[in-house]
């Protein structure tokens, strides 16, 4: 390998979580924010809430509201049709 063009490995990073948890790992990065770790995270908690940082979740449920609405309008128009 050739000498003086790799990072320097940090074997006492610090990361941060935004919740306030805090833990020490390797990285070359010597310290590192996070926005969500496995002491908030609902899949580890075991909470059932919604991690959405986009409104992504949001953005489904209204697509999904709309497509009921639409299939329930053809499914009305269908039965007019056979009547």
């Amino acid at each position: 390998m050739k000498k003086d063009i790799h990072p320097t490995y940090h074997h006492d990073t610090k990361i941060t979580c935004a919740c306030g948890n805090t833990f020490i790992s390797g990285s070359v990065l010597k310290e590192i924010r996070v926005e969500i770790c496995s002491a908030c995270h609902p899949f580890f908690t075991g909470e059932k809430r919604l991690v959405d940082t986009e409104g992504r979740v949001d953005k489904f449920l209204r697509r999904r509201e709309v497509a009921k609405k639409t299939q329930a309008k053809k499914l009305r128009e269908r039965e007019s049709i056979k009547s």
